[in-house]
């Protein structure tokens, strides 16, 4: 689950969700790791963090960054009104049948990478695969480029994700579909082509810069 926040109440989510729910921070970014040349933001993650926990909570908090442009984060407490939860990320155990079965039922996903990101990976994976440097992957690389599922992975596996557009008639939530393979993390390495979809949608809605 992720919450868009004011910036004013930001820094004082850790403590808050330490006290009220037992959770420990688990990662952060800032508008080093997730920006453009036009917009970004900061996050923090907080999860059932412990020795005895499964970290199955993670709730994450996102704050705007503003460089010439609308942040998705501003842009959506703009539109909803004040803070709100922004995406809530549903897993399941084969992200190509739900989201071929979200299709069919009209669920519009963004179609996030250019042809470049999987042509990318296809020749890193298998220069990886080969050196034992990167995971096998199961799915067929063809399969994900027509859906536009994004991949990342680390030394201990991978995942598949991609993004719903907005559900309502304004751009407020959203819904992430995620299928993991021993990866606990959020897809750093795709941070970058989720950033430029989510831009390219305020683009095409008018909406990725405010009236002056």
């Amino acid at each position: 689950m992720a919450k868009a926040m004011a910036t004013k109440y930001f820094s004082s989510f850790t403590s808050r969700y330490e006290k009220l729910l037992g959770l420990s921070k688990f990662a952060s970014f800032d508008e080093t790791q997730i920006h453009s040349e036009i917009t970004a933001l900061r996050s923090i993650v907080m999860a059932d963090h412990t020795p005895s926990a499964s970290e199955t909570i993670k709730i994450l908090a996102t704050e705007p960054v503003t460089i010439v442009g609308r942040s998705q984060i501003q842009e959506f407490m703009d539109f909803y009104g004040g803070e709100g939860i922004q995406h809530i990320a549903l897993l399941t155990s084969d992200i190509i049948s739900t989201v071929t079965s979200l299709h069919a039922r009209g669920v519009e996903f963004l179609k996030c990478p250019p042809k470049t990101y999987y042509d990318h990976l296809r020749k890193v994976l298998a220069s990886g695969c080969e050196s034992g440097k990167h995971p096998e992957i199961k799915e067929d690389i063809d399969v994900l480029e027509k859906l536009h599922i994004l991949l990342d992975y680390d030394e201990n596996g991978y995942l598949l994700q991609i993004l719903t557009c907005p559900l309502q008639d304004k751009p407020t939530m959203f819904i992430e579909v995620i299928e993991r393979h021993g990866h606990k993390g959020f897809g750093e390495g795709n941070f970058k082509a989720l950033f430029q979809a989510i831009e390219r949608d305020q683009a095409a809605r008018g909406t990725l810069f405010t009236a002056s």
